[in-house]
């Protein structure tokens, strides 16, 4: 069956021509395999793999593989792929060496409770402690963990574009803040093992995304906006629109994913998103342009007469000194998610 994401593969191969060949015959485990992010690694590493018959194999760590055997069947079932049933802070090791590791699960957000006060923080600290110990113990060479960029707080509305220097982080005393404070401290972790066992880990700092297999029923604007208009709208903005956000296409994002695993710096963390912002406000004009024009936005509130505008967007300065850039418009990933979810 032809893959109905071929064209978006072949243009993450098109990105990637130097980083396959220091692949070639290479073991990598993959944690969150079965999520957005996973799925488009796996999808490009699958498709480059057959084209340019690399001998890659790679285990991906999943909570439900039969789920996931439902939804992508030519993945689970290509030879190159070995699923394998675990949870991120206690899976079994397999066996074997696993020169390249990709941490890119996520502990779902729980809000704090008295049976579970912590429990965000404390699953997802110790996913990647586990992570960790496996690549100290499978003789790992290269480890890339995807954090995001709620590791800074909340960005200053006077601040255009965060970069990885910026020295914010969530307070301590937001309850609310339990995603970005694991993916901080995971970071940590990450560096302090890397020194101290003698392999090289990167790490992506993720945004926001736009494209094929983002769900249009989540806490996405995208994907949620898109769902709206497709279904003759109208499009329903829960605030005022002001806020900034940017969208990096998935195809793009694989191809930044792989060139950070085998050409990032060690010890560097690399925001990973567009720096193309758009307000929430415009981005509905833009779905509505492009999918279902005259379709009625409503807003659920009007703006404060002078209040700044939260902004949520990165520098990408360090991606774009190793060749790495936004290659697909928002307008493009939208109509691409549109055909998509259309067929």
């Amino acid at each position: 069956m032809e893959n109905r994401l071929a064209a978006d593969l072949d243009h993450i191969l098109s990105h990637t021509e130097d980083v396959w060949p220091s692949m070639r015959g290479e073991r990598i485990f993959l944690t969150g395999g079965t999520g957005f992010v996973g799925t488009w690694l796996t999808e490009s590493l699958c498709w480059a793999n057959r084209r340019l018959g690399l001998d890659i194999s790679a285990v991906l760590l999943t909570r439900d593989p039969e789920g996931f055997r439902r939804r992508a069947p030519h993945l689970a079932e290509d030879p190159a792929i070995t699923l394998l049933a675990g949870d991120g802070p206690a899976f079994p090791f397999p066996d074997g060496t696993f020169p390249l590791i990709i941490h890119a699960a996520t502990e779902r957000v729980f809000p704090p409770d008295a049976d579970n006060p912590a429990a965000t923080l404390d699953r997802d600290l110790a996913a990647t402690r586990r992570v960790l110990e496996f690549a100290c113990g499978h003789r790992a060479r290269r480890l890339l963990f995807t954090s995001s960029g709620a590791v800074y707080g909340k960005q200053p509305p006077t601040l255009t574009h965060v970069s990885e220097d910026y020295p914010g982080a969530p307070l301590t005393t937001d309850v609310a803040s339990a995603y970005g404070q694991g993916k901080r401290i995971s970071e940590f972790l990450c560096s302090t093992y890397s020194q101290v066992y003698g392999f090289e880990a990167v790490i992506a700092r993720l945004f926001a995304f736009a494209g094929p297999l983002l769900a249009l029923d989540a806490n996405y604007a995208v994907g949620n906006f898109l769902r709206d208009a497709m279904a003759g709208g109208p499009i329903k903005i829960g605030g005022d629109g002001t806020p900034y956000r940017s969208y990096l296409y998935a195809a793009d994002l694989a191809a930044w994913l792989w060139t950070l695993l085998i050409r990032g710096e060690s010890g560097t963390a690399y925001n990973t998103g567009s720096p193309h912002e758009i307000s929430i406000a415009d981005l509905a004009q833009t779905v509505v342009r492009e999918v279902a024009p005259g379709c009625t936005i409503e807003t659920a509130r009007q703006p404060v007469p002078g209040a700044p505008a939260p902004r949520y967007v990165p520098d990408a300065a360090r991606a774009a000194a190793l060749g790495l850039h936004p290659w697909i418009t928002l307008e493009e990933g939208i109509r691409k998610m549109r055909d998509w979810h259309s067929r």
